[in-house]
């Protein structure tokens, strides 16, 4: 471990050493108020690591495509995510995460108390393992993990709402899978009505703006029904109004934007993708206020839940948020972001497979978009795994398409052996030249004079099979998906089973 690393950890201890400090000037030391000054320490550790774990997740996208460098990355995410936990964290907090144990069969508020610590405590240690592996996982599930095992702990295997459980259990398929899907989908029709056009300035000009308006209405949906719902809630129809009319205006700002902007590019891929970098850089930045106002939740709800059950020595499924408990999640988040995001934000936006500006401008869509639907179909999900399930979308989409384009130009080549190497490659000019709508004749009257036998073919399929995204990458991560559930609740009882060791009396 090098200095560099042990100045990270010394600036964690200090940020926790502060809230101690501040803390321990607020509350009566002994009983009750140690307590809850142990709790808000372990509440801004649990804080530090979803910013260095999940927050990844947001930005990751844009730095890998070169829209953001790391640097403004970090200062875009850390000023969006304390601000989101700070203006629509919201005042009220379930005390028992996504209902999975029953707070009935917990009557003893000390239990409770011990209860929550303990899964606190193992979700953090558990994202701090994670965030070192460089997997980037679920911090919902990880608190989850914490709440049933300190549950099954306290009160028994009859606590836990396995059927909640079952939910939760799907998502790790439904997650990723719906955001691969999504994000796969629209970087093909971005290909479709741009990349493989002749004219890619025009079509750019033309569909551009459309794709920034989508991006916008789903934004807009996105940030009302999640990003702000504690400040007001509003039903799916007047969200979806409020964003199209939002959408709409945008669409009649930026078209004349892209008009200009476009007219000075060359009429190249990397030109054109350009023009997506300005979306990305606001994706990010509102993709982070939404993770902030909803996963603060994550860090100081159990924080929140310990704080209430001490003061009122009663067990409550509601808990109120003081704004001391709030400061921790936002600043810790925004700390931990800091000192030891980059990892994980090289590895959603490098590490998986290379990004470009269209491919993270896809991931970004799917994010919002996956959301909405699964929220309206009443599907659990997670924000994490939409996200890399995007990454690993396009990646997969680009390995198919790349490998279907080097197997057609060697099958060009194969059907010109014999001849001058100046009419395969006057062909090939033409092909590639040539608008995607117009490529389908040109091969079929190539081909009338001879196709190619089915032996070729297969010959070619597996000379030219890509590997564009790294298995390893992908099982690392999906087995830390599978065991964040069982890792943090094995954890949380071994954590419980000592708290209450050290708090019963003798």
């Amino acid at each position: 471990m090098g200095r560099t690393e042990f100045m990270k950890i010394g600036l964690a201890g200090v940020f926790i050493a502060a809230i101690y400090a501040v803390l321990s000037q607020r509350v009566e030391m002994g009983g009750g108020g140690s307590l809850l000054l142990i709790a808000a320490m372990i509440g801004g550790y649990m804080a530090l690591n979803i910013g260095a774990n999940d927050v990844a997740n947001n930005v990751g996208p844009a730095v890998g495509s070169g829209a953001l460098t790391l640097l403004g990355a970090i200062a875009v995410a850390a000023v969006f995510e304390a601000g989101g936990a700070l203006i629509a964290g919201g005042d009220v907090v379930s005390t028992i995460k996504k209902g999975i144990i029953d707070p009935a069969l917990i009557s003893d508020p000390n239990v409770f108390v011990w209860l929550m610590m303990a899964a606190l405590l193992a979700a953090a240690i558990w994202l701090n393992i994670a965030t070192y592996m460089g997997a980037p996982v679920s911090t919902t599930h990880s608190i989850v993990g914490g709440v049933l095992g300190a549950g099954i702990a306290a009160a028994g295997w009859e606590v836990a709402n396995w059927g909640t459980m079952g939910k939760i259990v799907a998502s790790w398929v439904i997650s990723p899978l719906l955001g691969g899907i999504i994000a796969a989908t629209v970087l093909f029709l971005i290909k479709r009505t741009i990349v493989y056009k002749s004219n890619k300035i025009a079509a750019a000009q033309k569909m551009v703006p459309i794709y920034v308006a989508l991006m916008t209405w789903a934004f807009a949906i996105y940030l009302v029904l999640k990003g702000l719902k504690h400040l007001w809630k509003l039903d799916i129809f007047t969200a979806t109004g409020i964003g199209f009319a939002v959408a709409v205006l945008v669409f009649l700002l930026v078209k004349p934007m892209i008009k200009k902007a476009s007219s000075k590019l060359k009429n190249d891929r990397e030109s054109v993708g350009a023009l997506f970098a300005i979306p990305l850089i606001v994706s990010a930045a509102l993709l982070s206020f939404a993770h902030g106002a909803n996963d603060v939740a994550n860090a100081v709800g159990p924080l929140a839940a310990i704080n209430d059950a001490l003061t009122h020595s009663a067990v409550a499924t509601k808990a109120e948020i003081p704004l001391w408990v709030m400061m921790i999640g936002a600043l810790g988040i925004a700390i931990g972001l800091a000192l030891f995001g980059p990892k994980l934000i090289r590895t959603v936006g490098s590490e998986i497979t290379e990004l470009d500006m269209m491919r993270a401008f896809s991931v970004a869509l799917a994010a919002s978009v996956t959301v909405i639907l699964a929220s309206q179909l009443g599907l659990p999900v997670s924000s994490t795994h939409i996200a890399v399930g995007g990454v690993f979308g396009v990646g997969f989409l680009r390995e198919y398409l790349d490998s279907n384009h080097d197997r057609l130009i060697a099958e060009i080549r194969d059907h010109y052996e014999g001849e001058p190497p100046e009419v395969a490659e006057a062909f090939l000019s033409r092909f590639e030249a040539a608008d995607i709508s117009e490529r389908g004749a040109i091969l079929a009257e190539m081909k009338k004079a001879r196709g190619l036998l089915k032996a070729d073919r297969k010959r070619l399929r597996k000379a030219y099979k890509k590997d564009l995204v790294k298995r390893s990458m992908a099982m690392r991560i999906a087995a830390a998906w599978v065991i964040t559930v069982p890792a943090a609740g094995a954890l949380a009882a071994l954590l419980y089973f000592t708290i209450r060791g050290i708090m019963l009396p003798y």
